[in-house]
């Protein structure tokens, strides 16, 4: 397995942990460092292992990560629609 899916790998294990967590704000503040994250390794496994691998990677965190993406798509339509 290369860097890149190893480094995914772990950044969904961290994820999973987090949600764990109790949270009175919701984990916004969390998902905010994952996305930060998470951003740079989706660009590294794009890189190294290619365009398809790197949609799976993206849909994978999509998947921990739906309700920012759900408001990025409300002010999205809002803003543009």
């Amino acid at each position: 397995m290369s860097l890149s899916l190893t480094l995914a790998c772990l950044w969904v294990v961290t994820a999973a942990v987090i949600a764990l967590i109790p949270s009175r704000r919701h984990h916004w503040p969390q998902a905010y460092v994952l996305i930060a994250f998470g951003l740079p390794i989706l660009g590294f496994v794009i890189h190294e292992n290619g365009i398809l691998v790197g949609l799976l990677v993206f849909l994978a965190g999509a998947s921990i990560l739906r309700w920012p993406l759900v408001y990025l798509w409300r002010w999205a339509r809002r803003i543009f629609g």
